[in-house]
């Protein structure tokens, strides 16, 4: 496949972009290929990175701070490492609801957090229509970044996204919300948890950042429930609990491949589990 070389890391080594934009010309509809385009050129260094980076961390984490804040318990900050500087940082978790992600990333911001926000995201709705694209502004001033395609044929895109994200970690800059599991666990414990997936493993493997655990508990899907029962105090309540960042050993130097990738997303989520245990006995108390 084609790709770009461009920056390096502060090590002074030289990271290749992948050509997510020329393999997408191959397999995207037009739709879809603009959105991409639009999206990506957002990151480029100017007036409108920064105007999302100042939006996401104004208006952005503000609605989901005063949607939340009456039911939301936070534990385990003194384990996080300086959110200030400007290294990007990776954090994992359990996947329960469409929002964990978005009350993780406001509460860091509230902590000094000052990294452009992403969260890889399906691509169905967001990408493959124009009225996704002023969702994903709206909701996030467009996080959902890079897209991930379901379907078979578009695998070999998918995996360019997952390294796409890893080259914009080795940048610089960026907070990158991930979820090992893949998909939501909808059974009924919220500390039971589907298999680690190996895509998340490969985007740490390259990224080489620090790596957070968190686990959320207490979210629902129901974002108008979510937010009446805030207000009313009636709501169930949403426990976040943060982990120090994750040691891996010598898991990112070994080979790269799916069982190295596995492995590593395997990690993260002992890590998420020790820390559903600790909230399981604070909630108990």
């Amino acid at each position: 496949m084609k790709q770009q070389t461009e920056s390096s890391s502060t090590s002074g080594e030289k990271f290749s972009r992948p050509d997510l934009l020329g393999v997408a010309k191959r397999k995207l509809s037009r739709v879809e290929r603009l959105n991409l385009r639009l999206v990506r050129a957002s990151f480029r260094p100017g007036l409108i990175d920064k105007s999302l980076r100042y939006l996401q961390s104004t208006v952005g984490q503000a609605w989901i701070h005063f949607s939340t804040r009456h039911l939301r318990e936070v534990h385990g900050l003194e384990r996080l490492p300086d959110l200030s500087s400007g290294q990007s940082i990776v954090v994992v978790a359990n996947h329960r609801s469409f929002f964990d992600l978005y009350v993780i990333t406001a509460e860091l911001v509230r902590r000094g957090l000052k990294q452009r926000i992403v969260f890889l995201v399906r691509s169905d709705f967001f990408y493959d229509s124009i009225l996704g694209f002023f969702v994903n502004f709206l909701m996030s001033f467009l996080a959902m970044y890079p897209p991930i395609f379901r379907q078979r044929k578009k695998a070999a895109l998918s995996l360019l996204a997952l390294d796409e994200l890893g080259w914009m970690l080795r940048q610089g800059g960026i907070f990158a919300g991930l979820h090992p599991e893949g998909t939501r666990s909808r059974g009924d414990d919220p500390y039971a948890f589907l298999p680690a997936q190996p895509g998340v493993g490969r985007v740490i493997q390259r990224a080489g950042v620090p790596v957070i655990p968190v686990f959320v508990n207490g979210l629902g899907n129901d974002l108008l429930k979510q937010v009446k029962g805030n207000f009313s105090g009636r709501g169930d309540k949403i426990s976040v609990t943060f982990g120090a960042p994750i040691e891996f050993g010598g898991l990112l130097a070994e080979k790269s491949n799916t069982r190295t990738y596995r492995k590593i997303s395997e990690r993260c989520m002992e890590a998420i589990s020790e820390l559903g245990e600790e909230e399981k006995a604070l909630r108990a108390c």
